[in-house]
């Protein structure tokens, strides 16, 4: 069931939408801003709240890459790993990261803290390898600069920038 603040935000989201269908993403992130993830119970409490299906809410949110269907860490990181982030060593970065945090992309390590995932695109182009955490964006990647980003990170540092 929604929380009163939830559909409190998913109400904003409709009306700022052209028709309710339009606000299926923003209403999935209002639950995994609120509930940290997207579960069955908020994939069909949005579809109850906006009149859907909760097959139609599932197609958006298997589709939306930034909606999480399963638990992640504290800490997410989102690494580009599209062709402008690869031909400037996105990969290297990756096995950096995969060593690093001791898991494959996907995963969140055991003490909960980080979960590496890949994605498509974050729109820094002529910046990689990018980044991003917690909504931070980290560009020209080194394995120095992953380093000390998640130190700062660990230490619970404001900005990680």
């Amino acid at each position: 069931m929604l929380s009163q603040a939830e559909r409190e935000a998913i109400d904003t989201q409709v009306r700022h939408a052209a028709y309710p269908r339009a606000a299926v993403a923003d209403a999935l992130l209002v639950v995994q801003k609120s509930r940290g993830w997207v579960s069955d119970e908020g994939v069909r409490d949005v579809a109850q709240a906006l009149c859907l299906t909760s097959e139609e809410v599932e197609g958006v949110a298997t589709f939306f890459e930034l909606v999480f269907r399963k638990p992640v860490g504290k800490h997410v990181i989102l690494l580009c790993d599209s062709v402008s982030c690869w031909i400037v060593g996105e990969e290297g970065i990756m096995e950096h990261a995969r060593k690093s945090l001791g898991i494959a992309p996907g995963e969140t390590t055991s003490d909960g803290q980080f979960t590496l995932l890949p994605v498509g695109c974050l729109g820094a182009c002529d910046q990689g390898p990018a980044m991003m955490i917690d909504g931070e964006l980290f560009v020209e990647l080194t394995p120095d600069r992953f380093d000390s980003i998640l130190e700062r990170c660990r230490a619970g540092a404001g900005s990680t920038k």
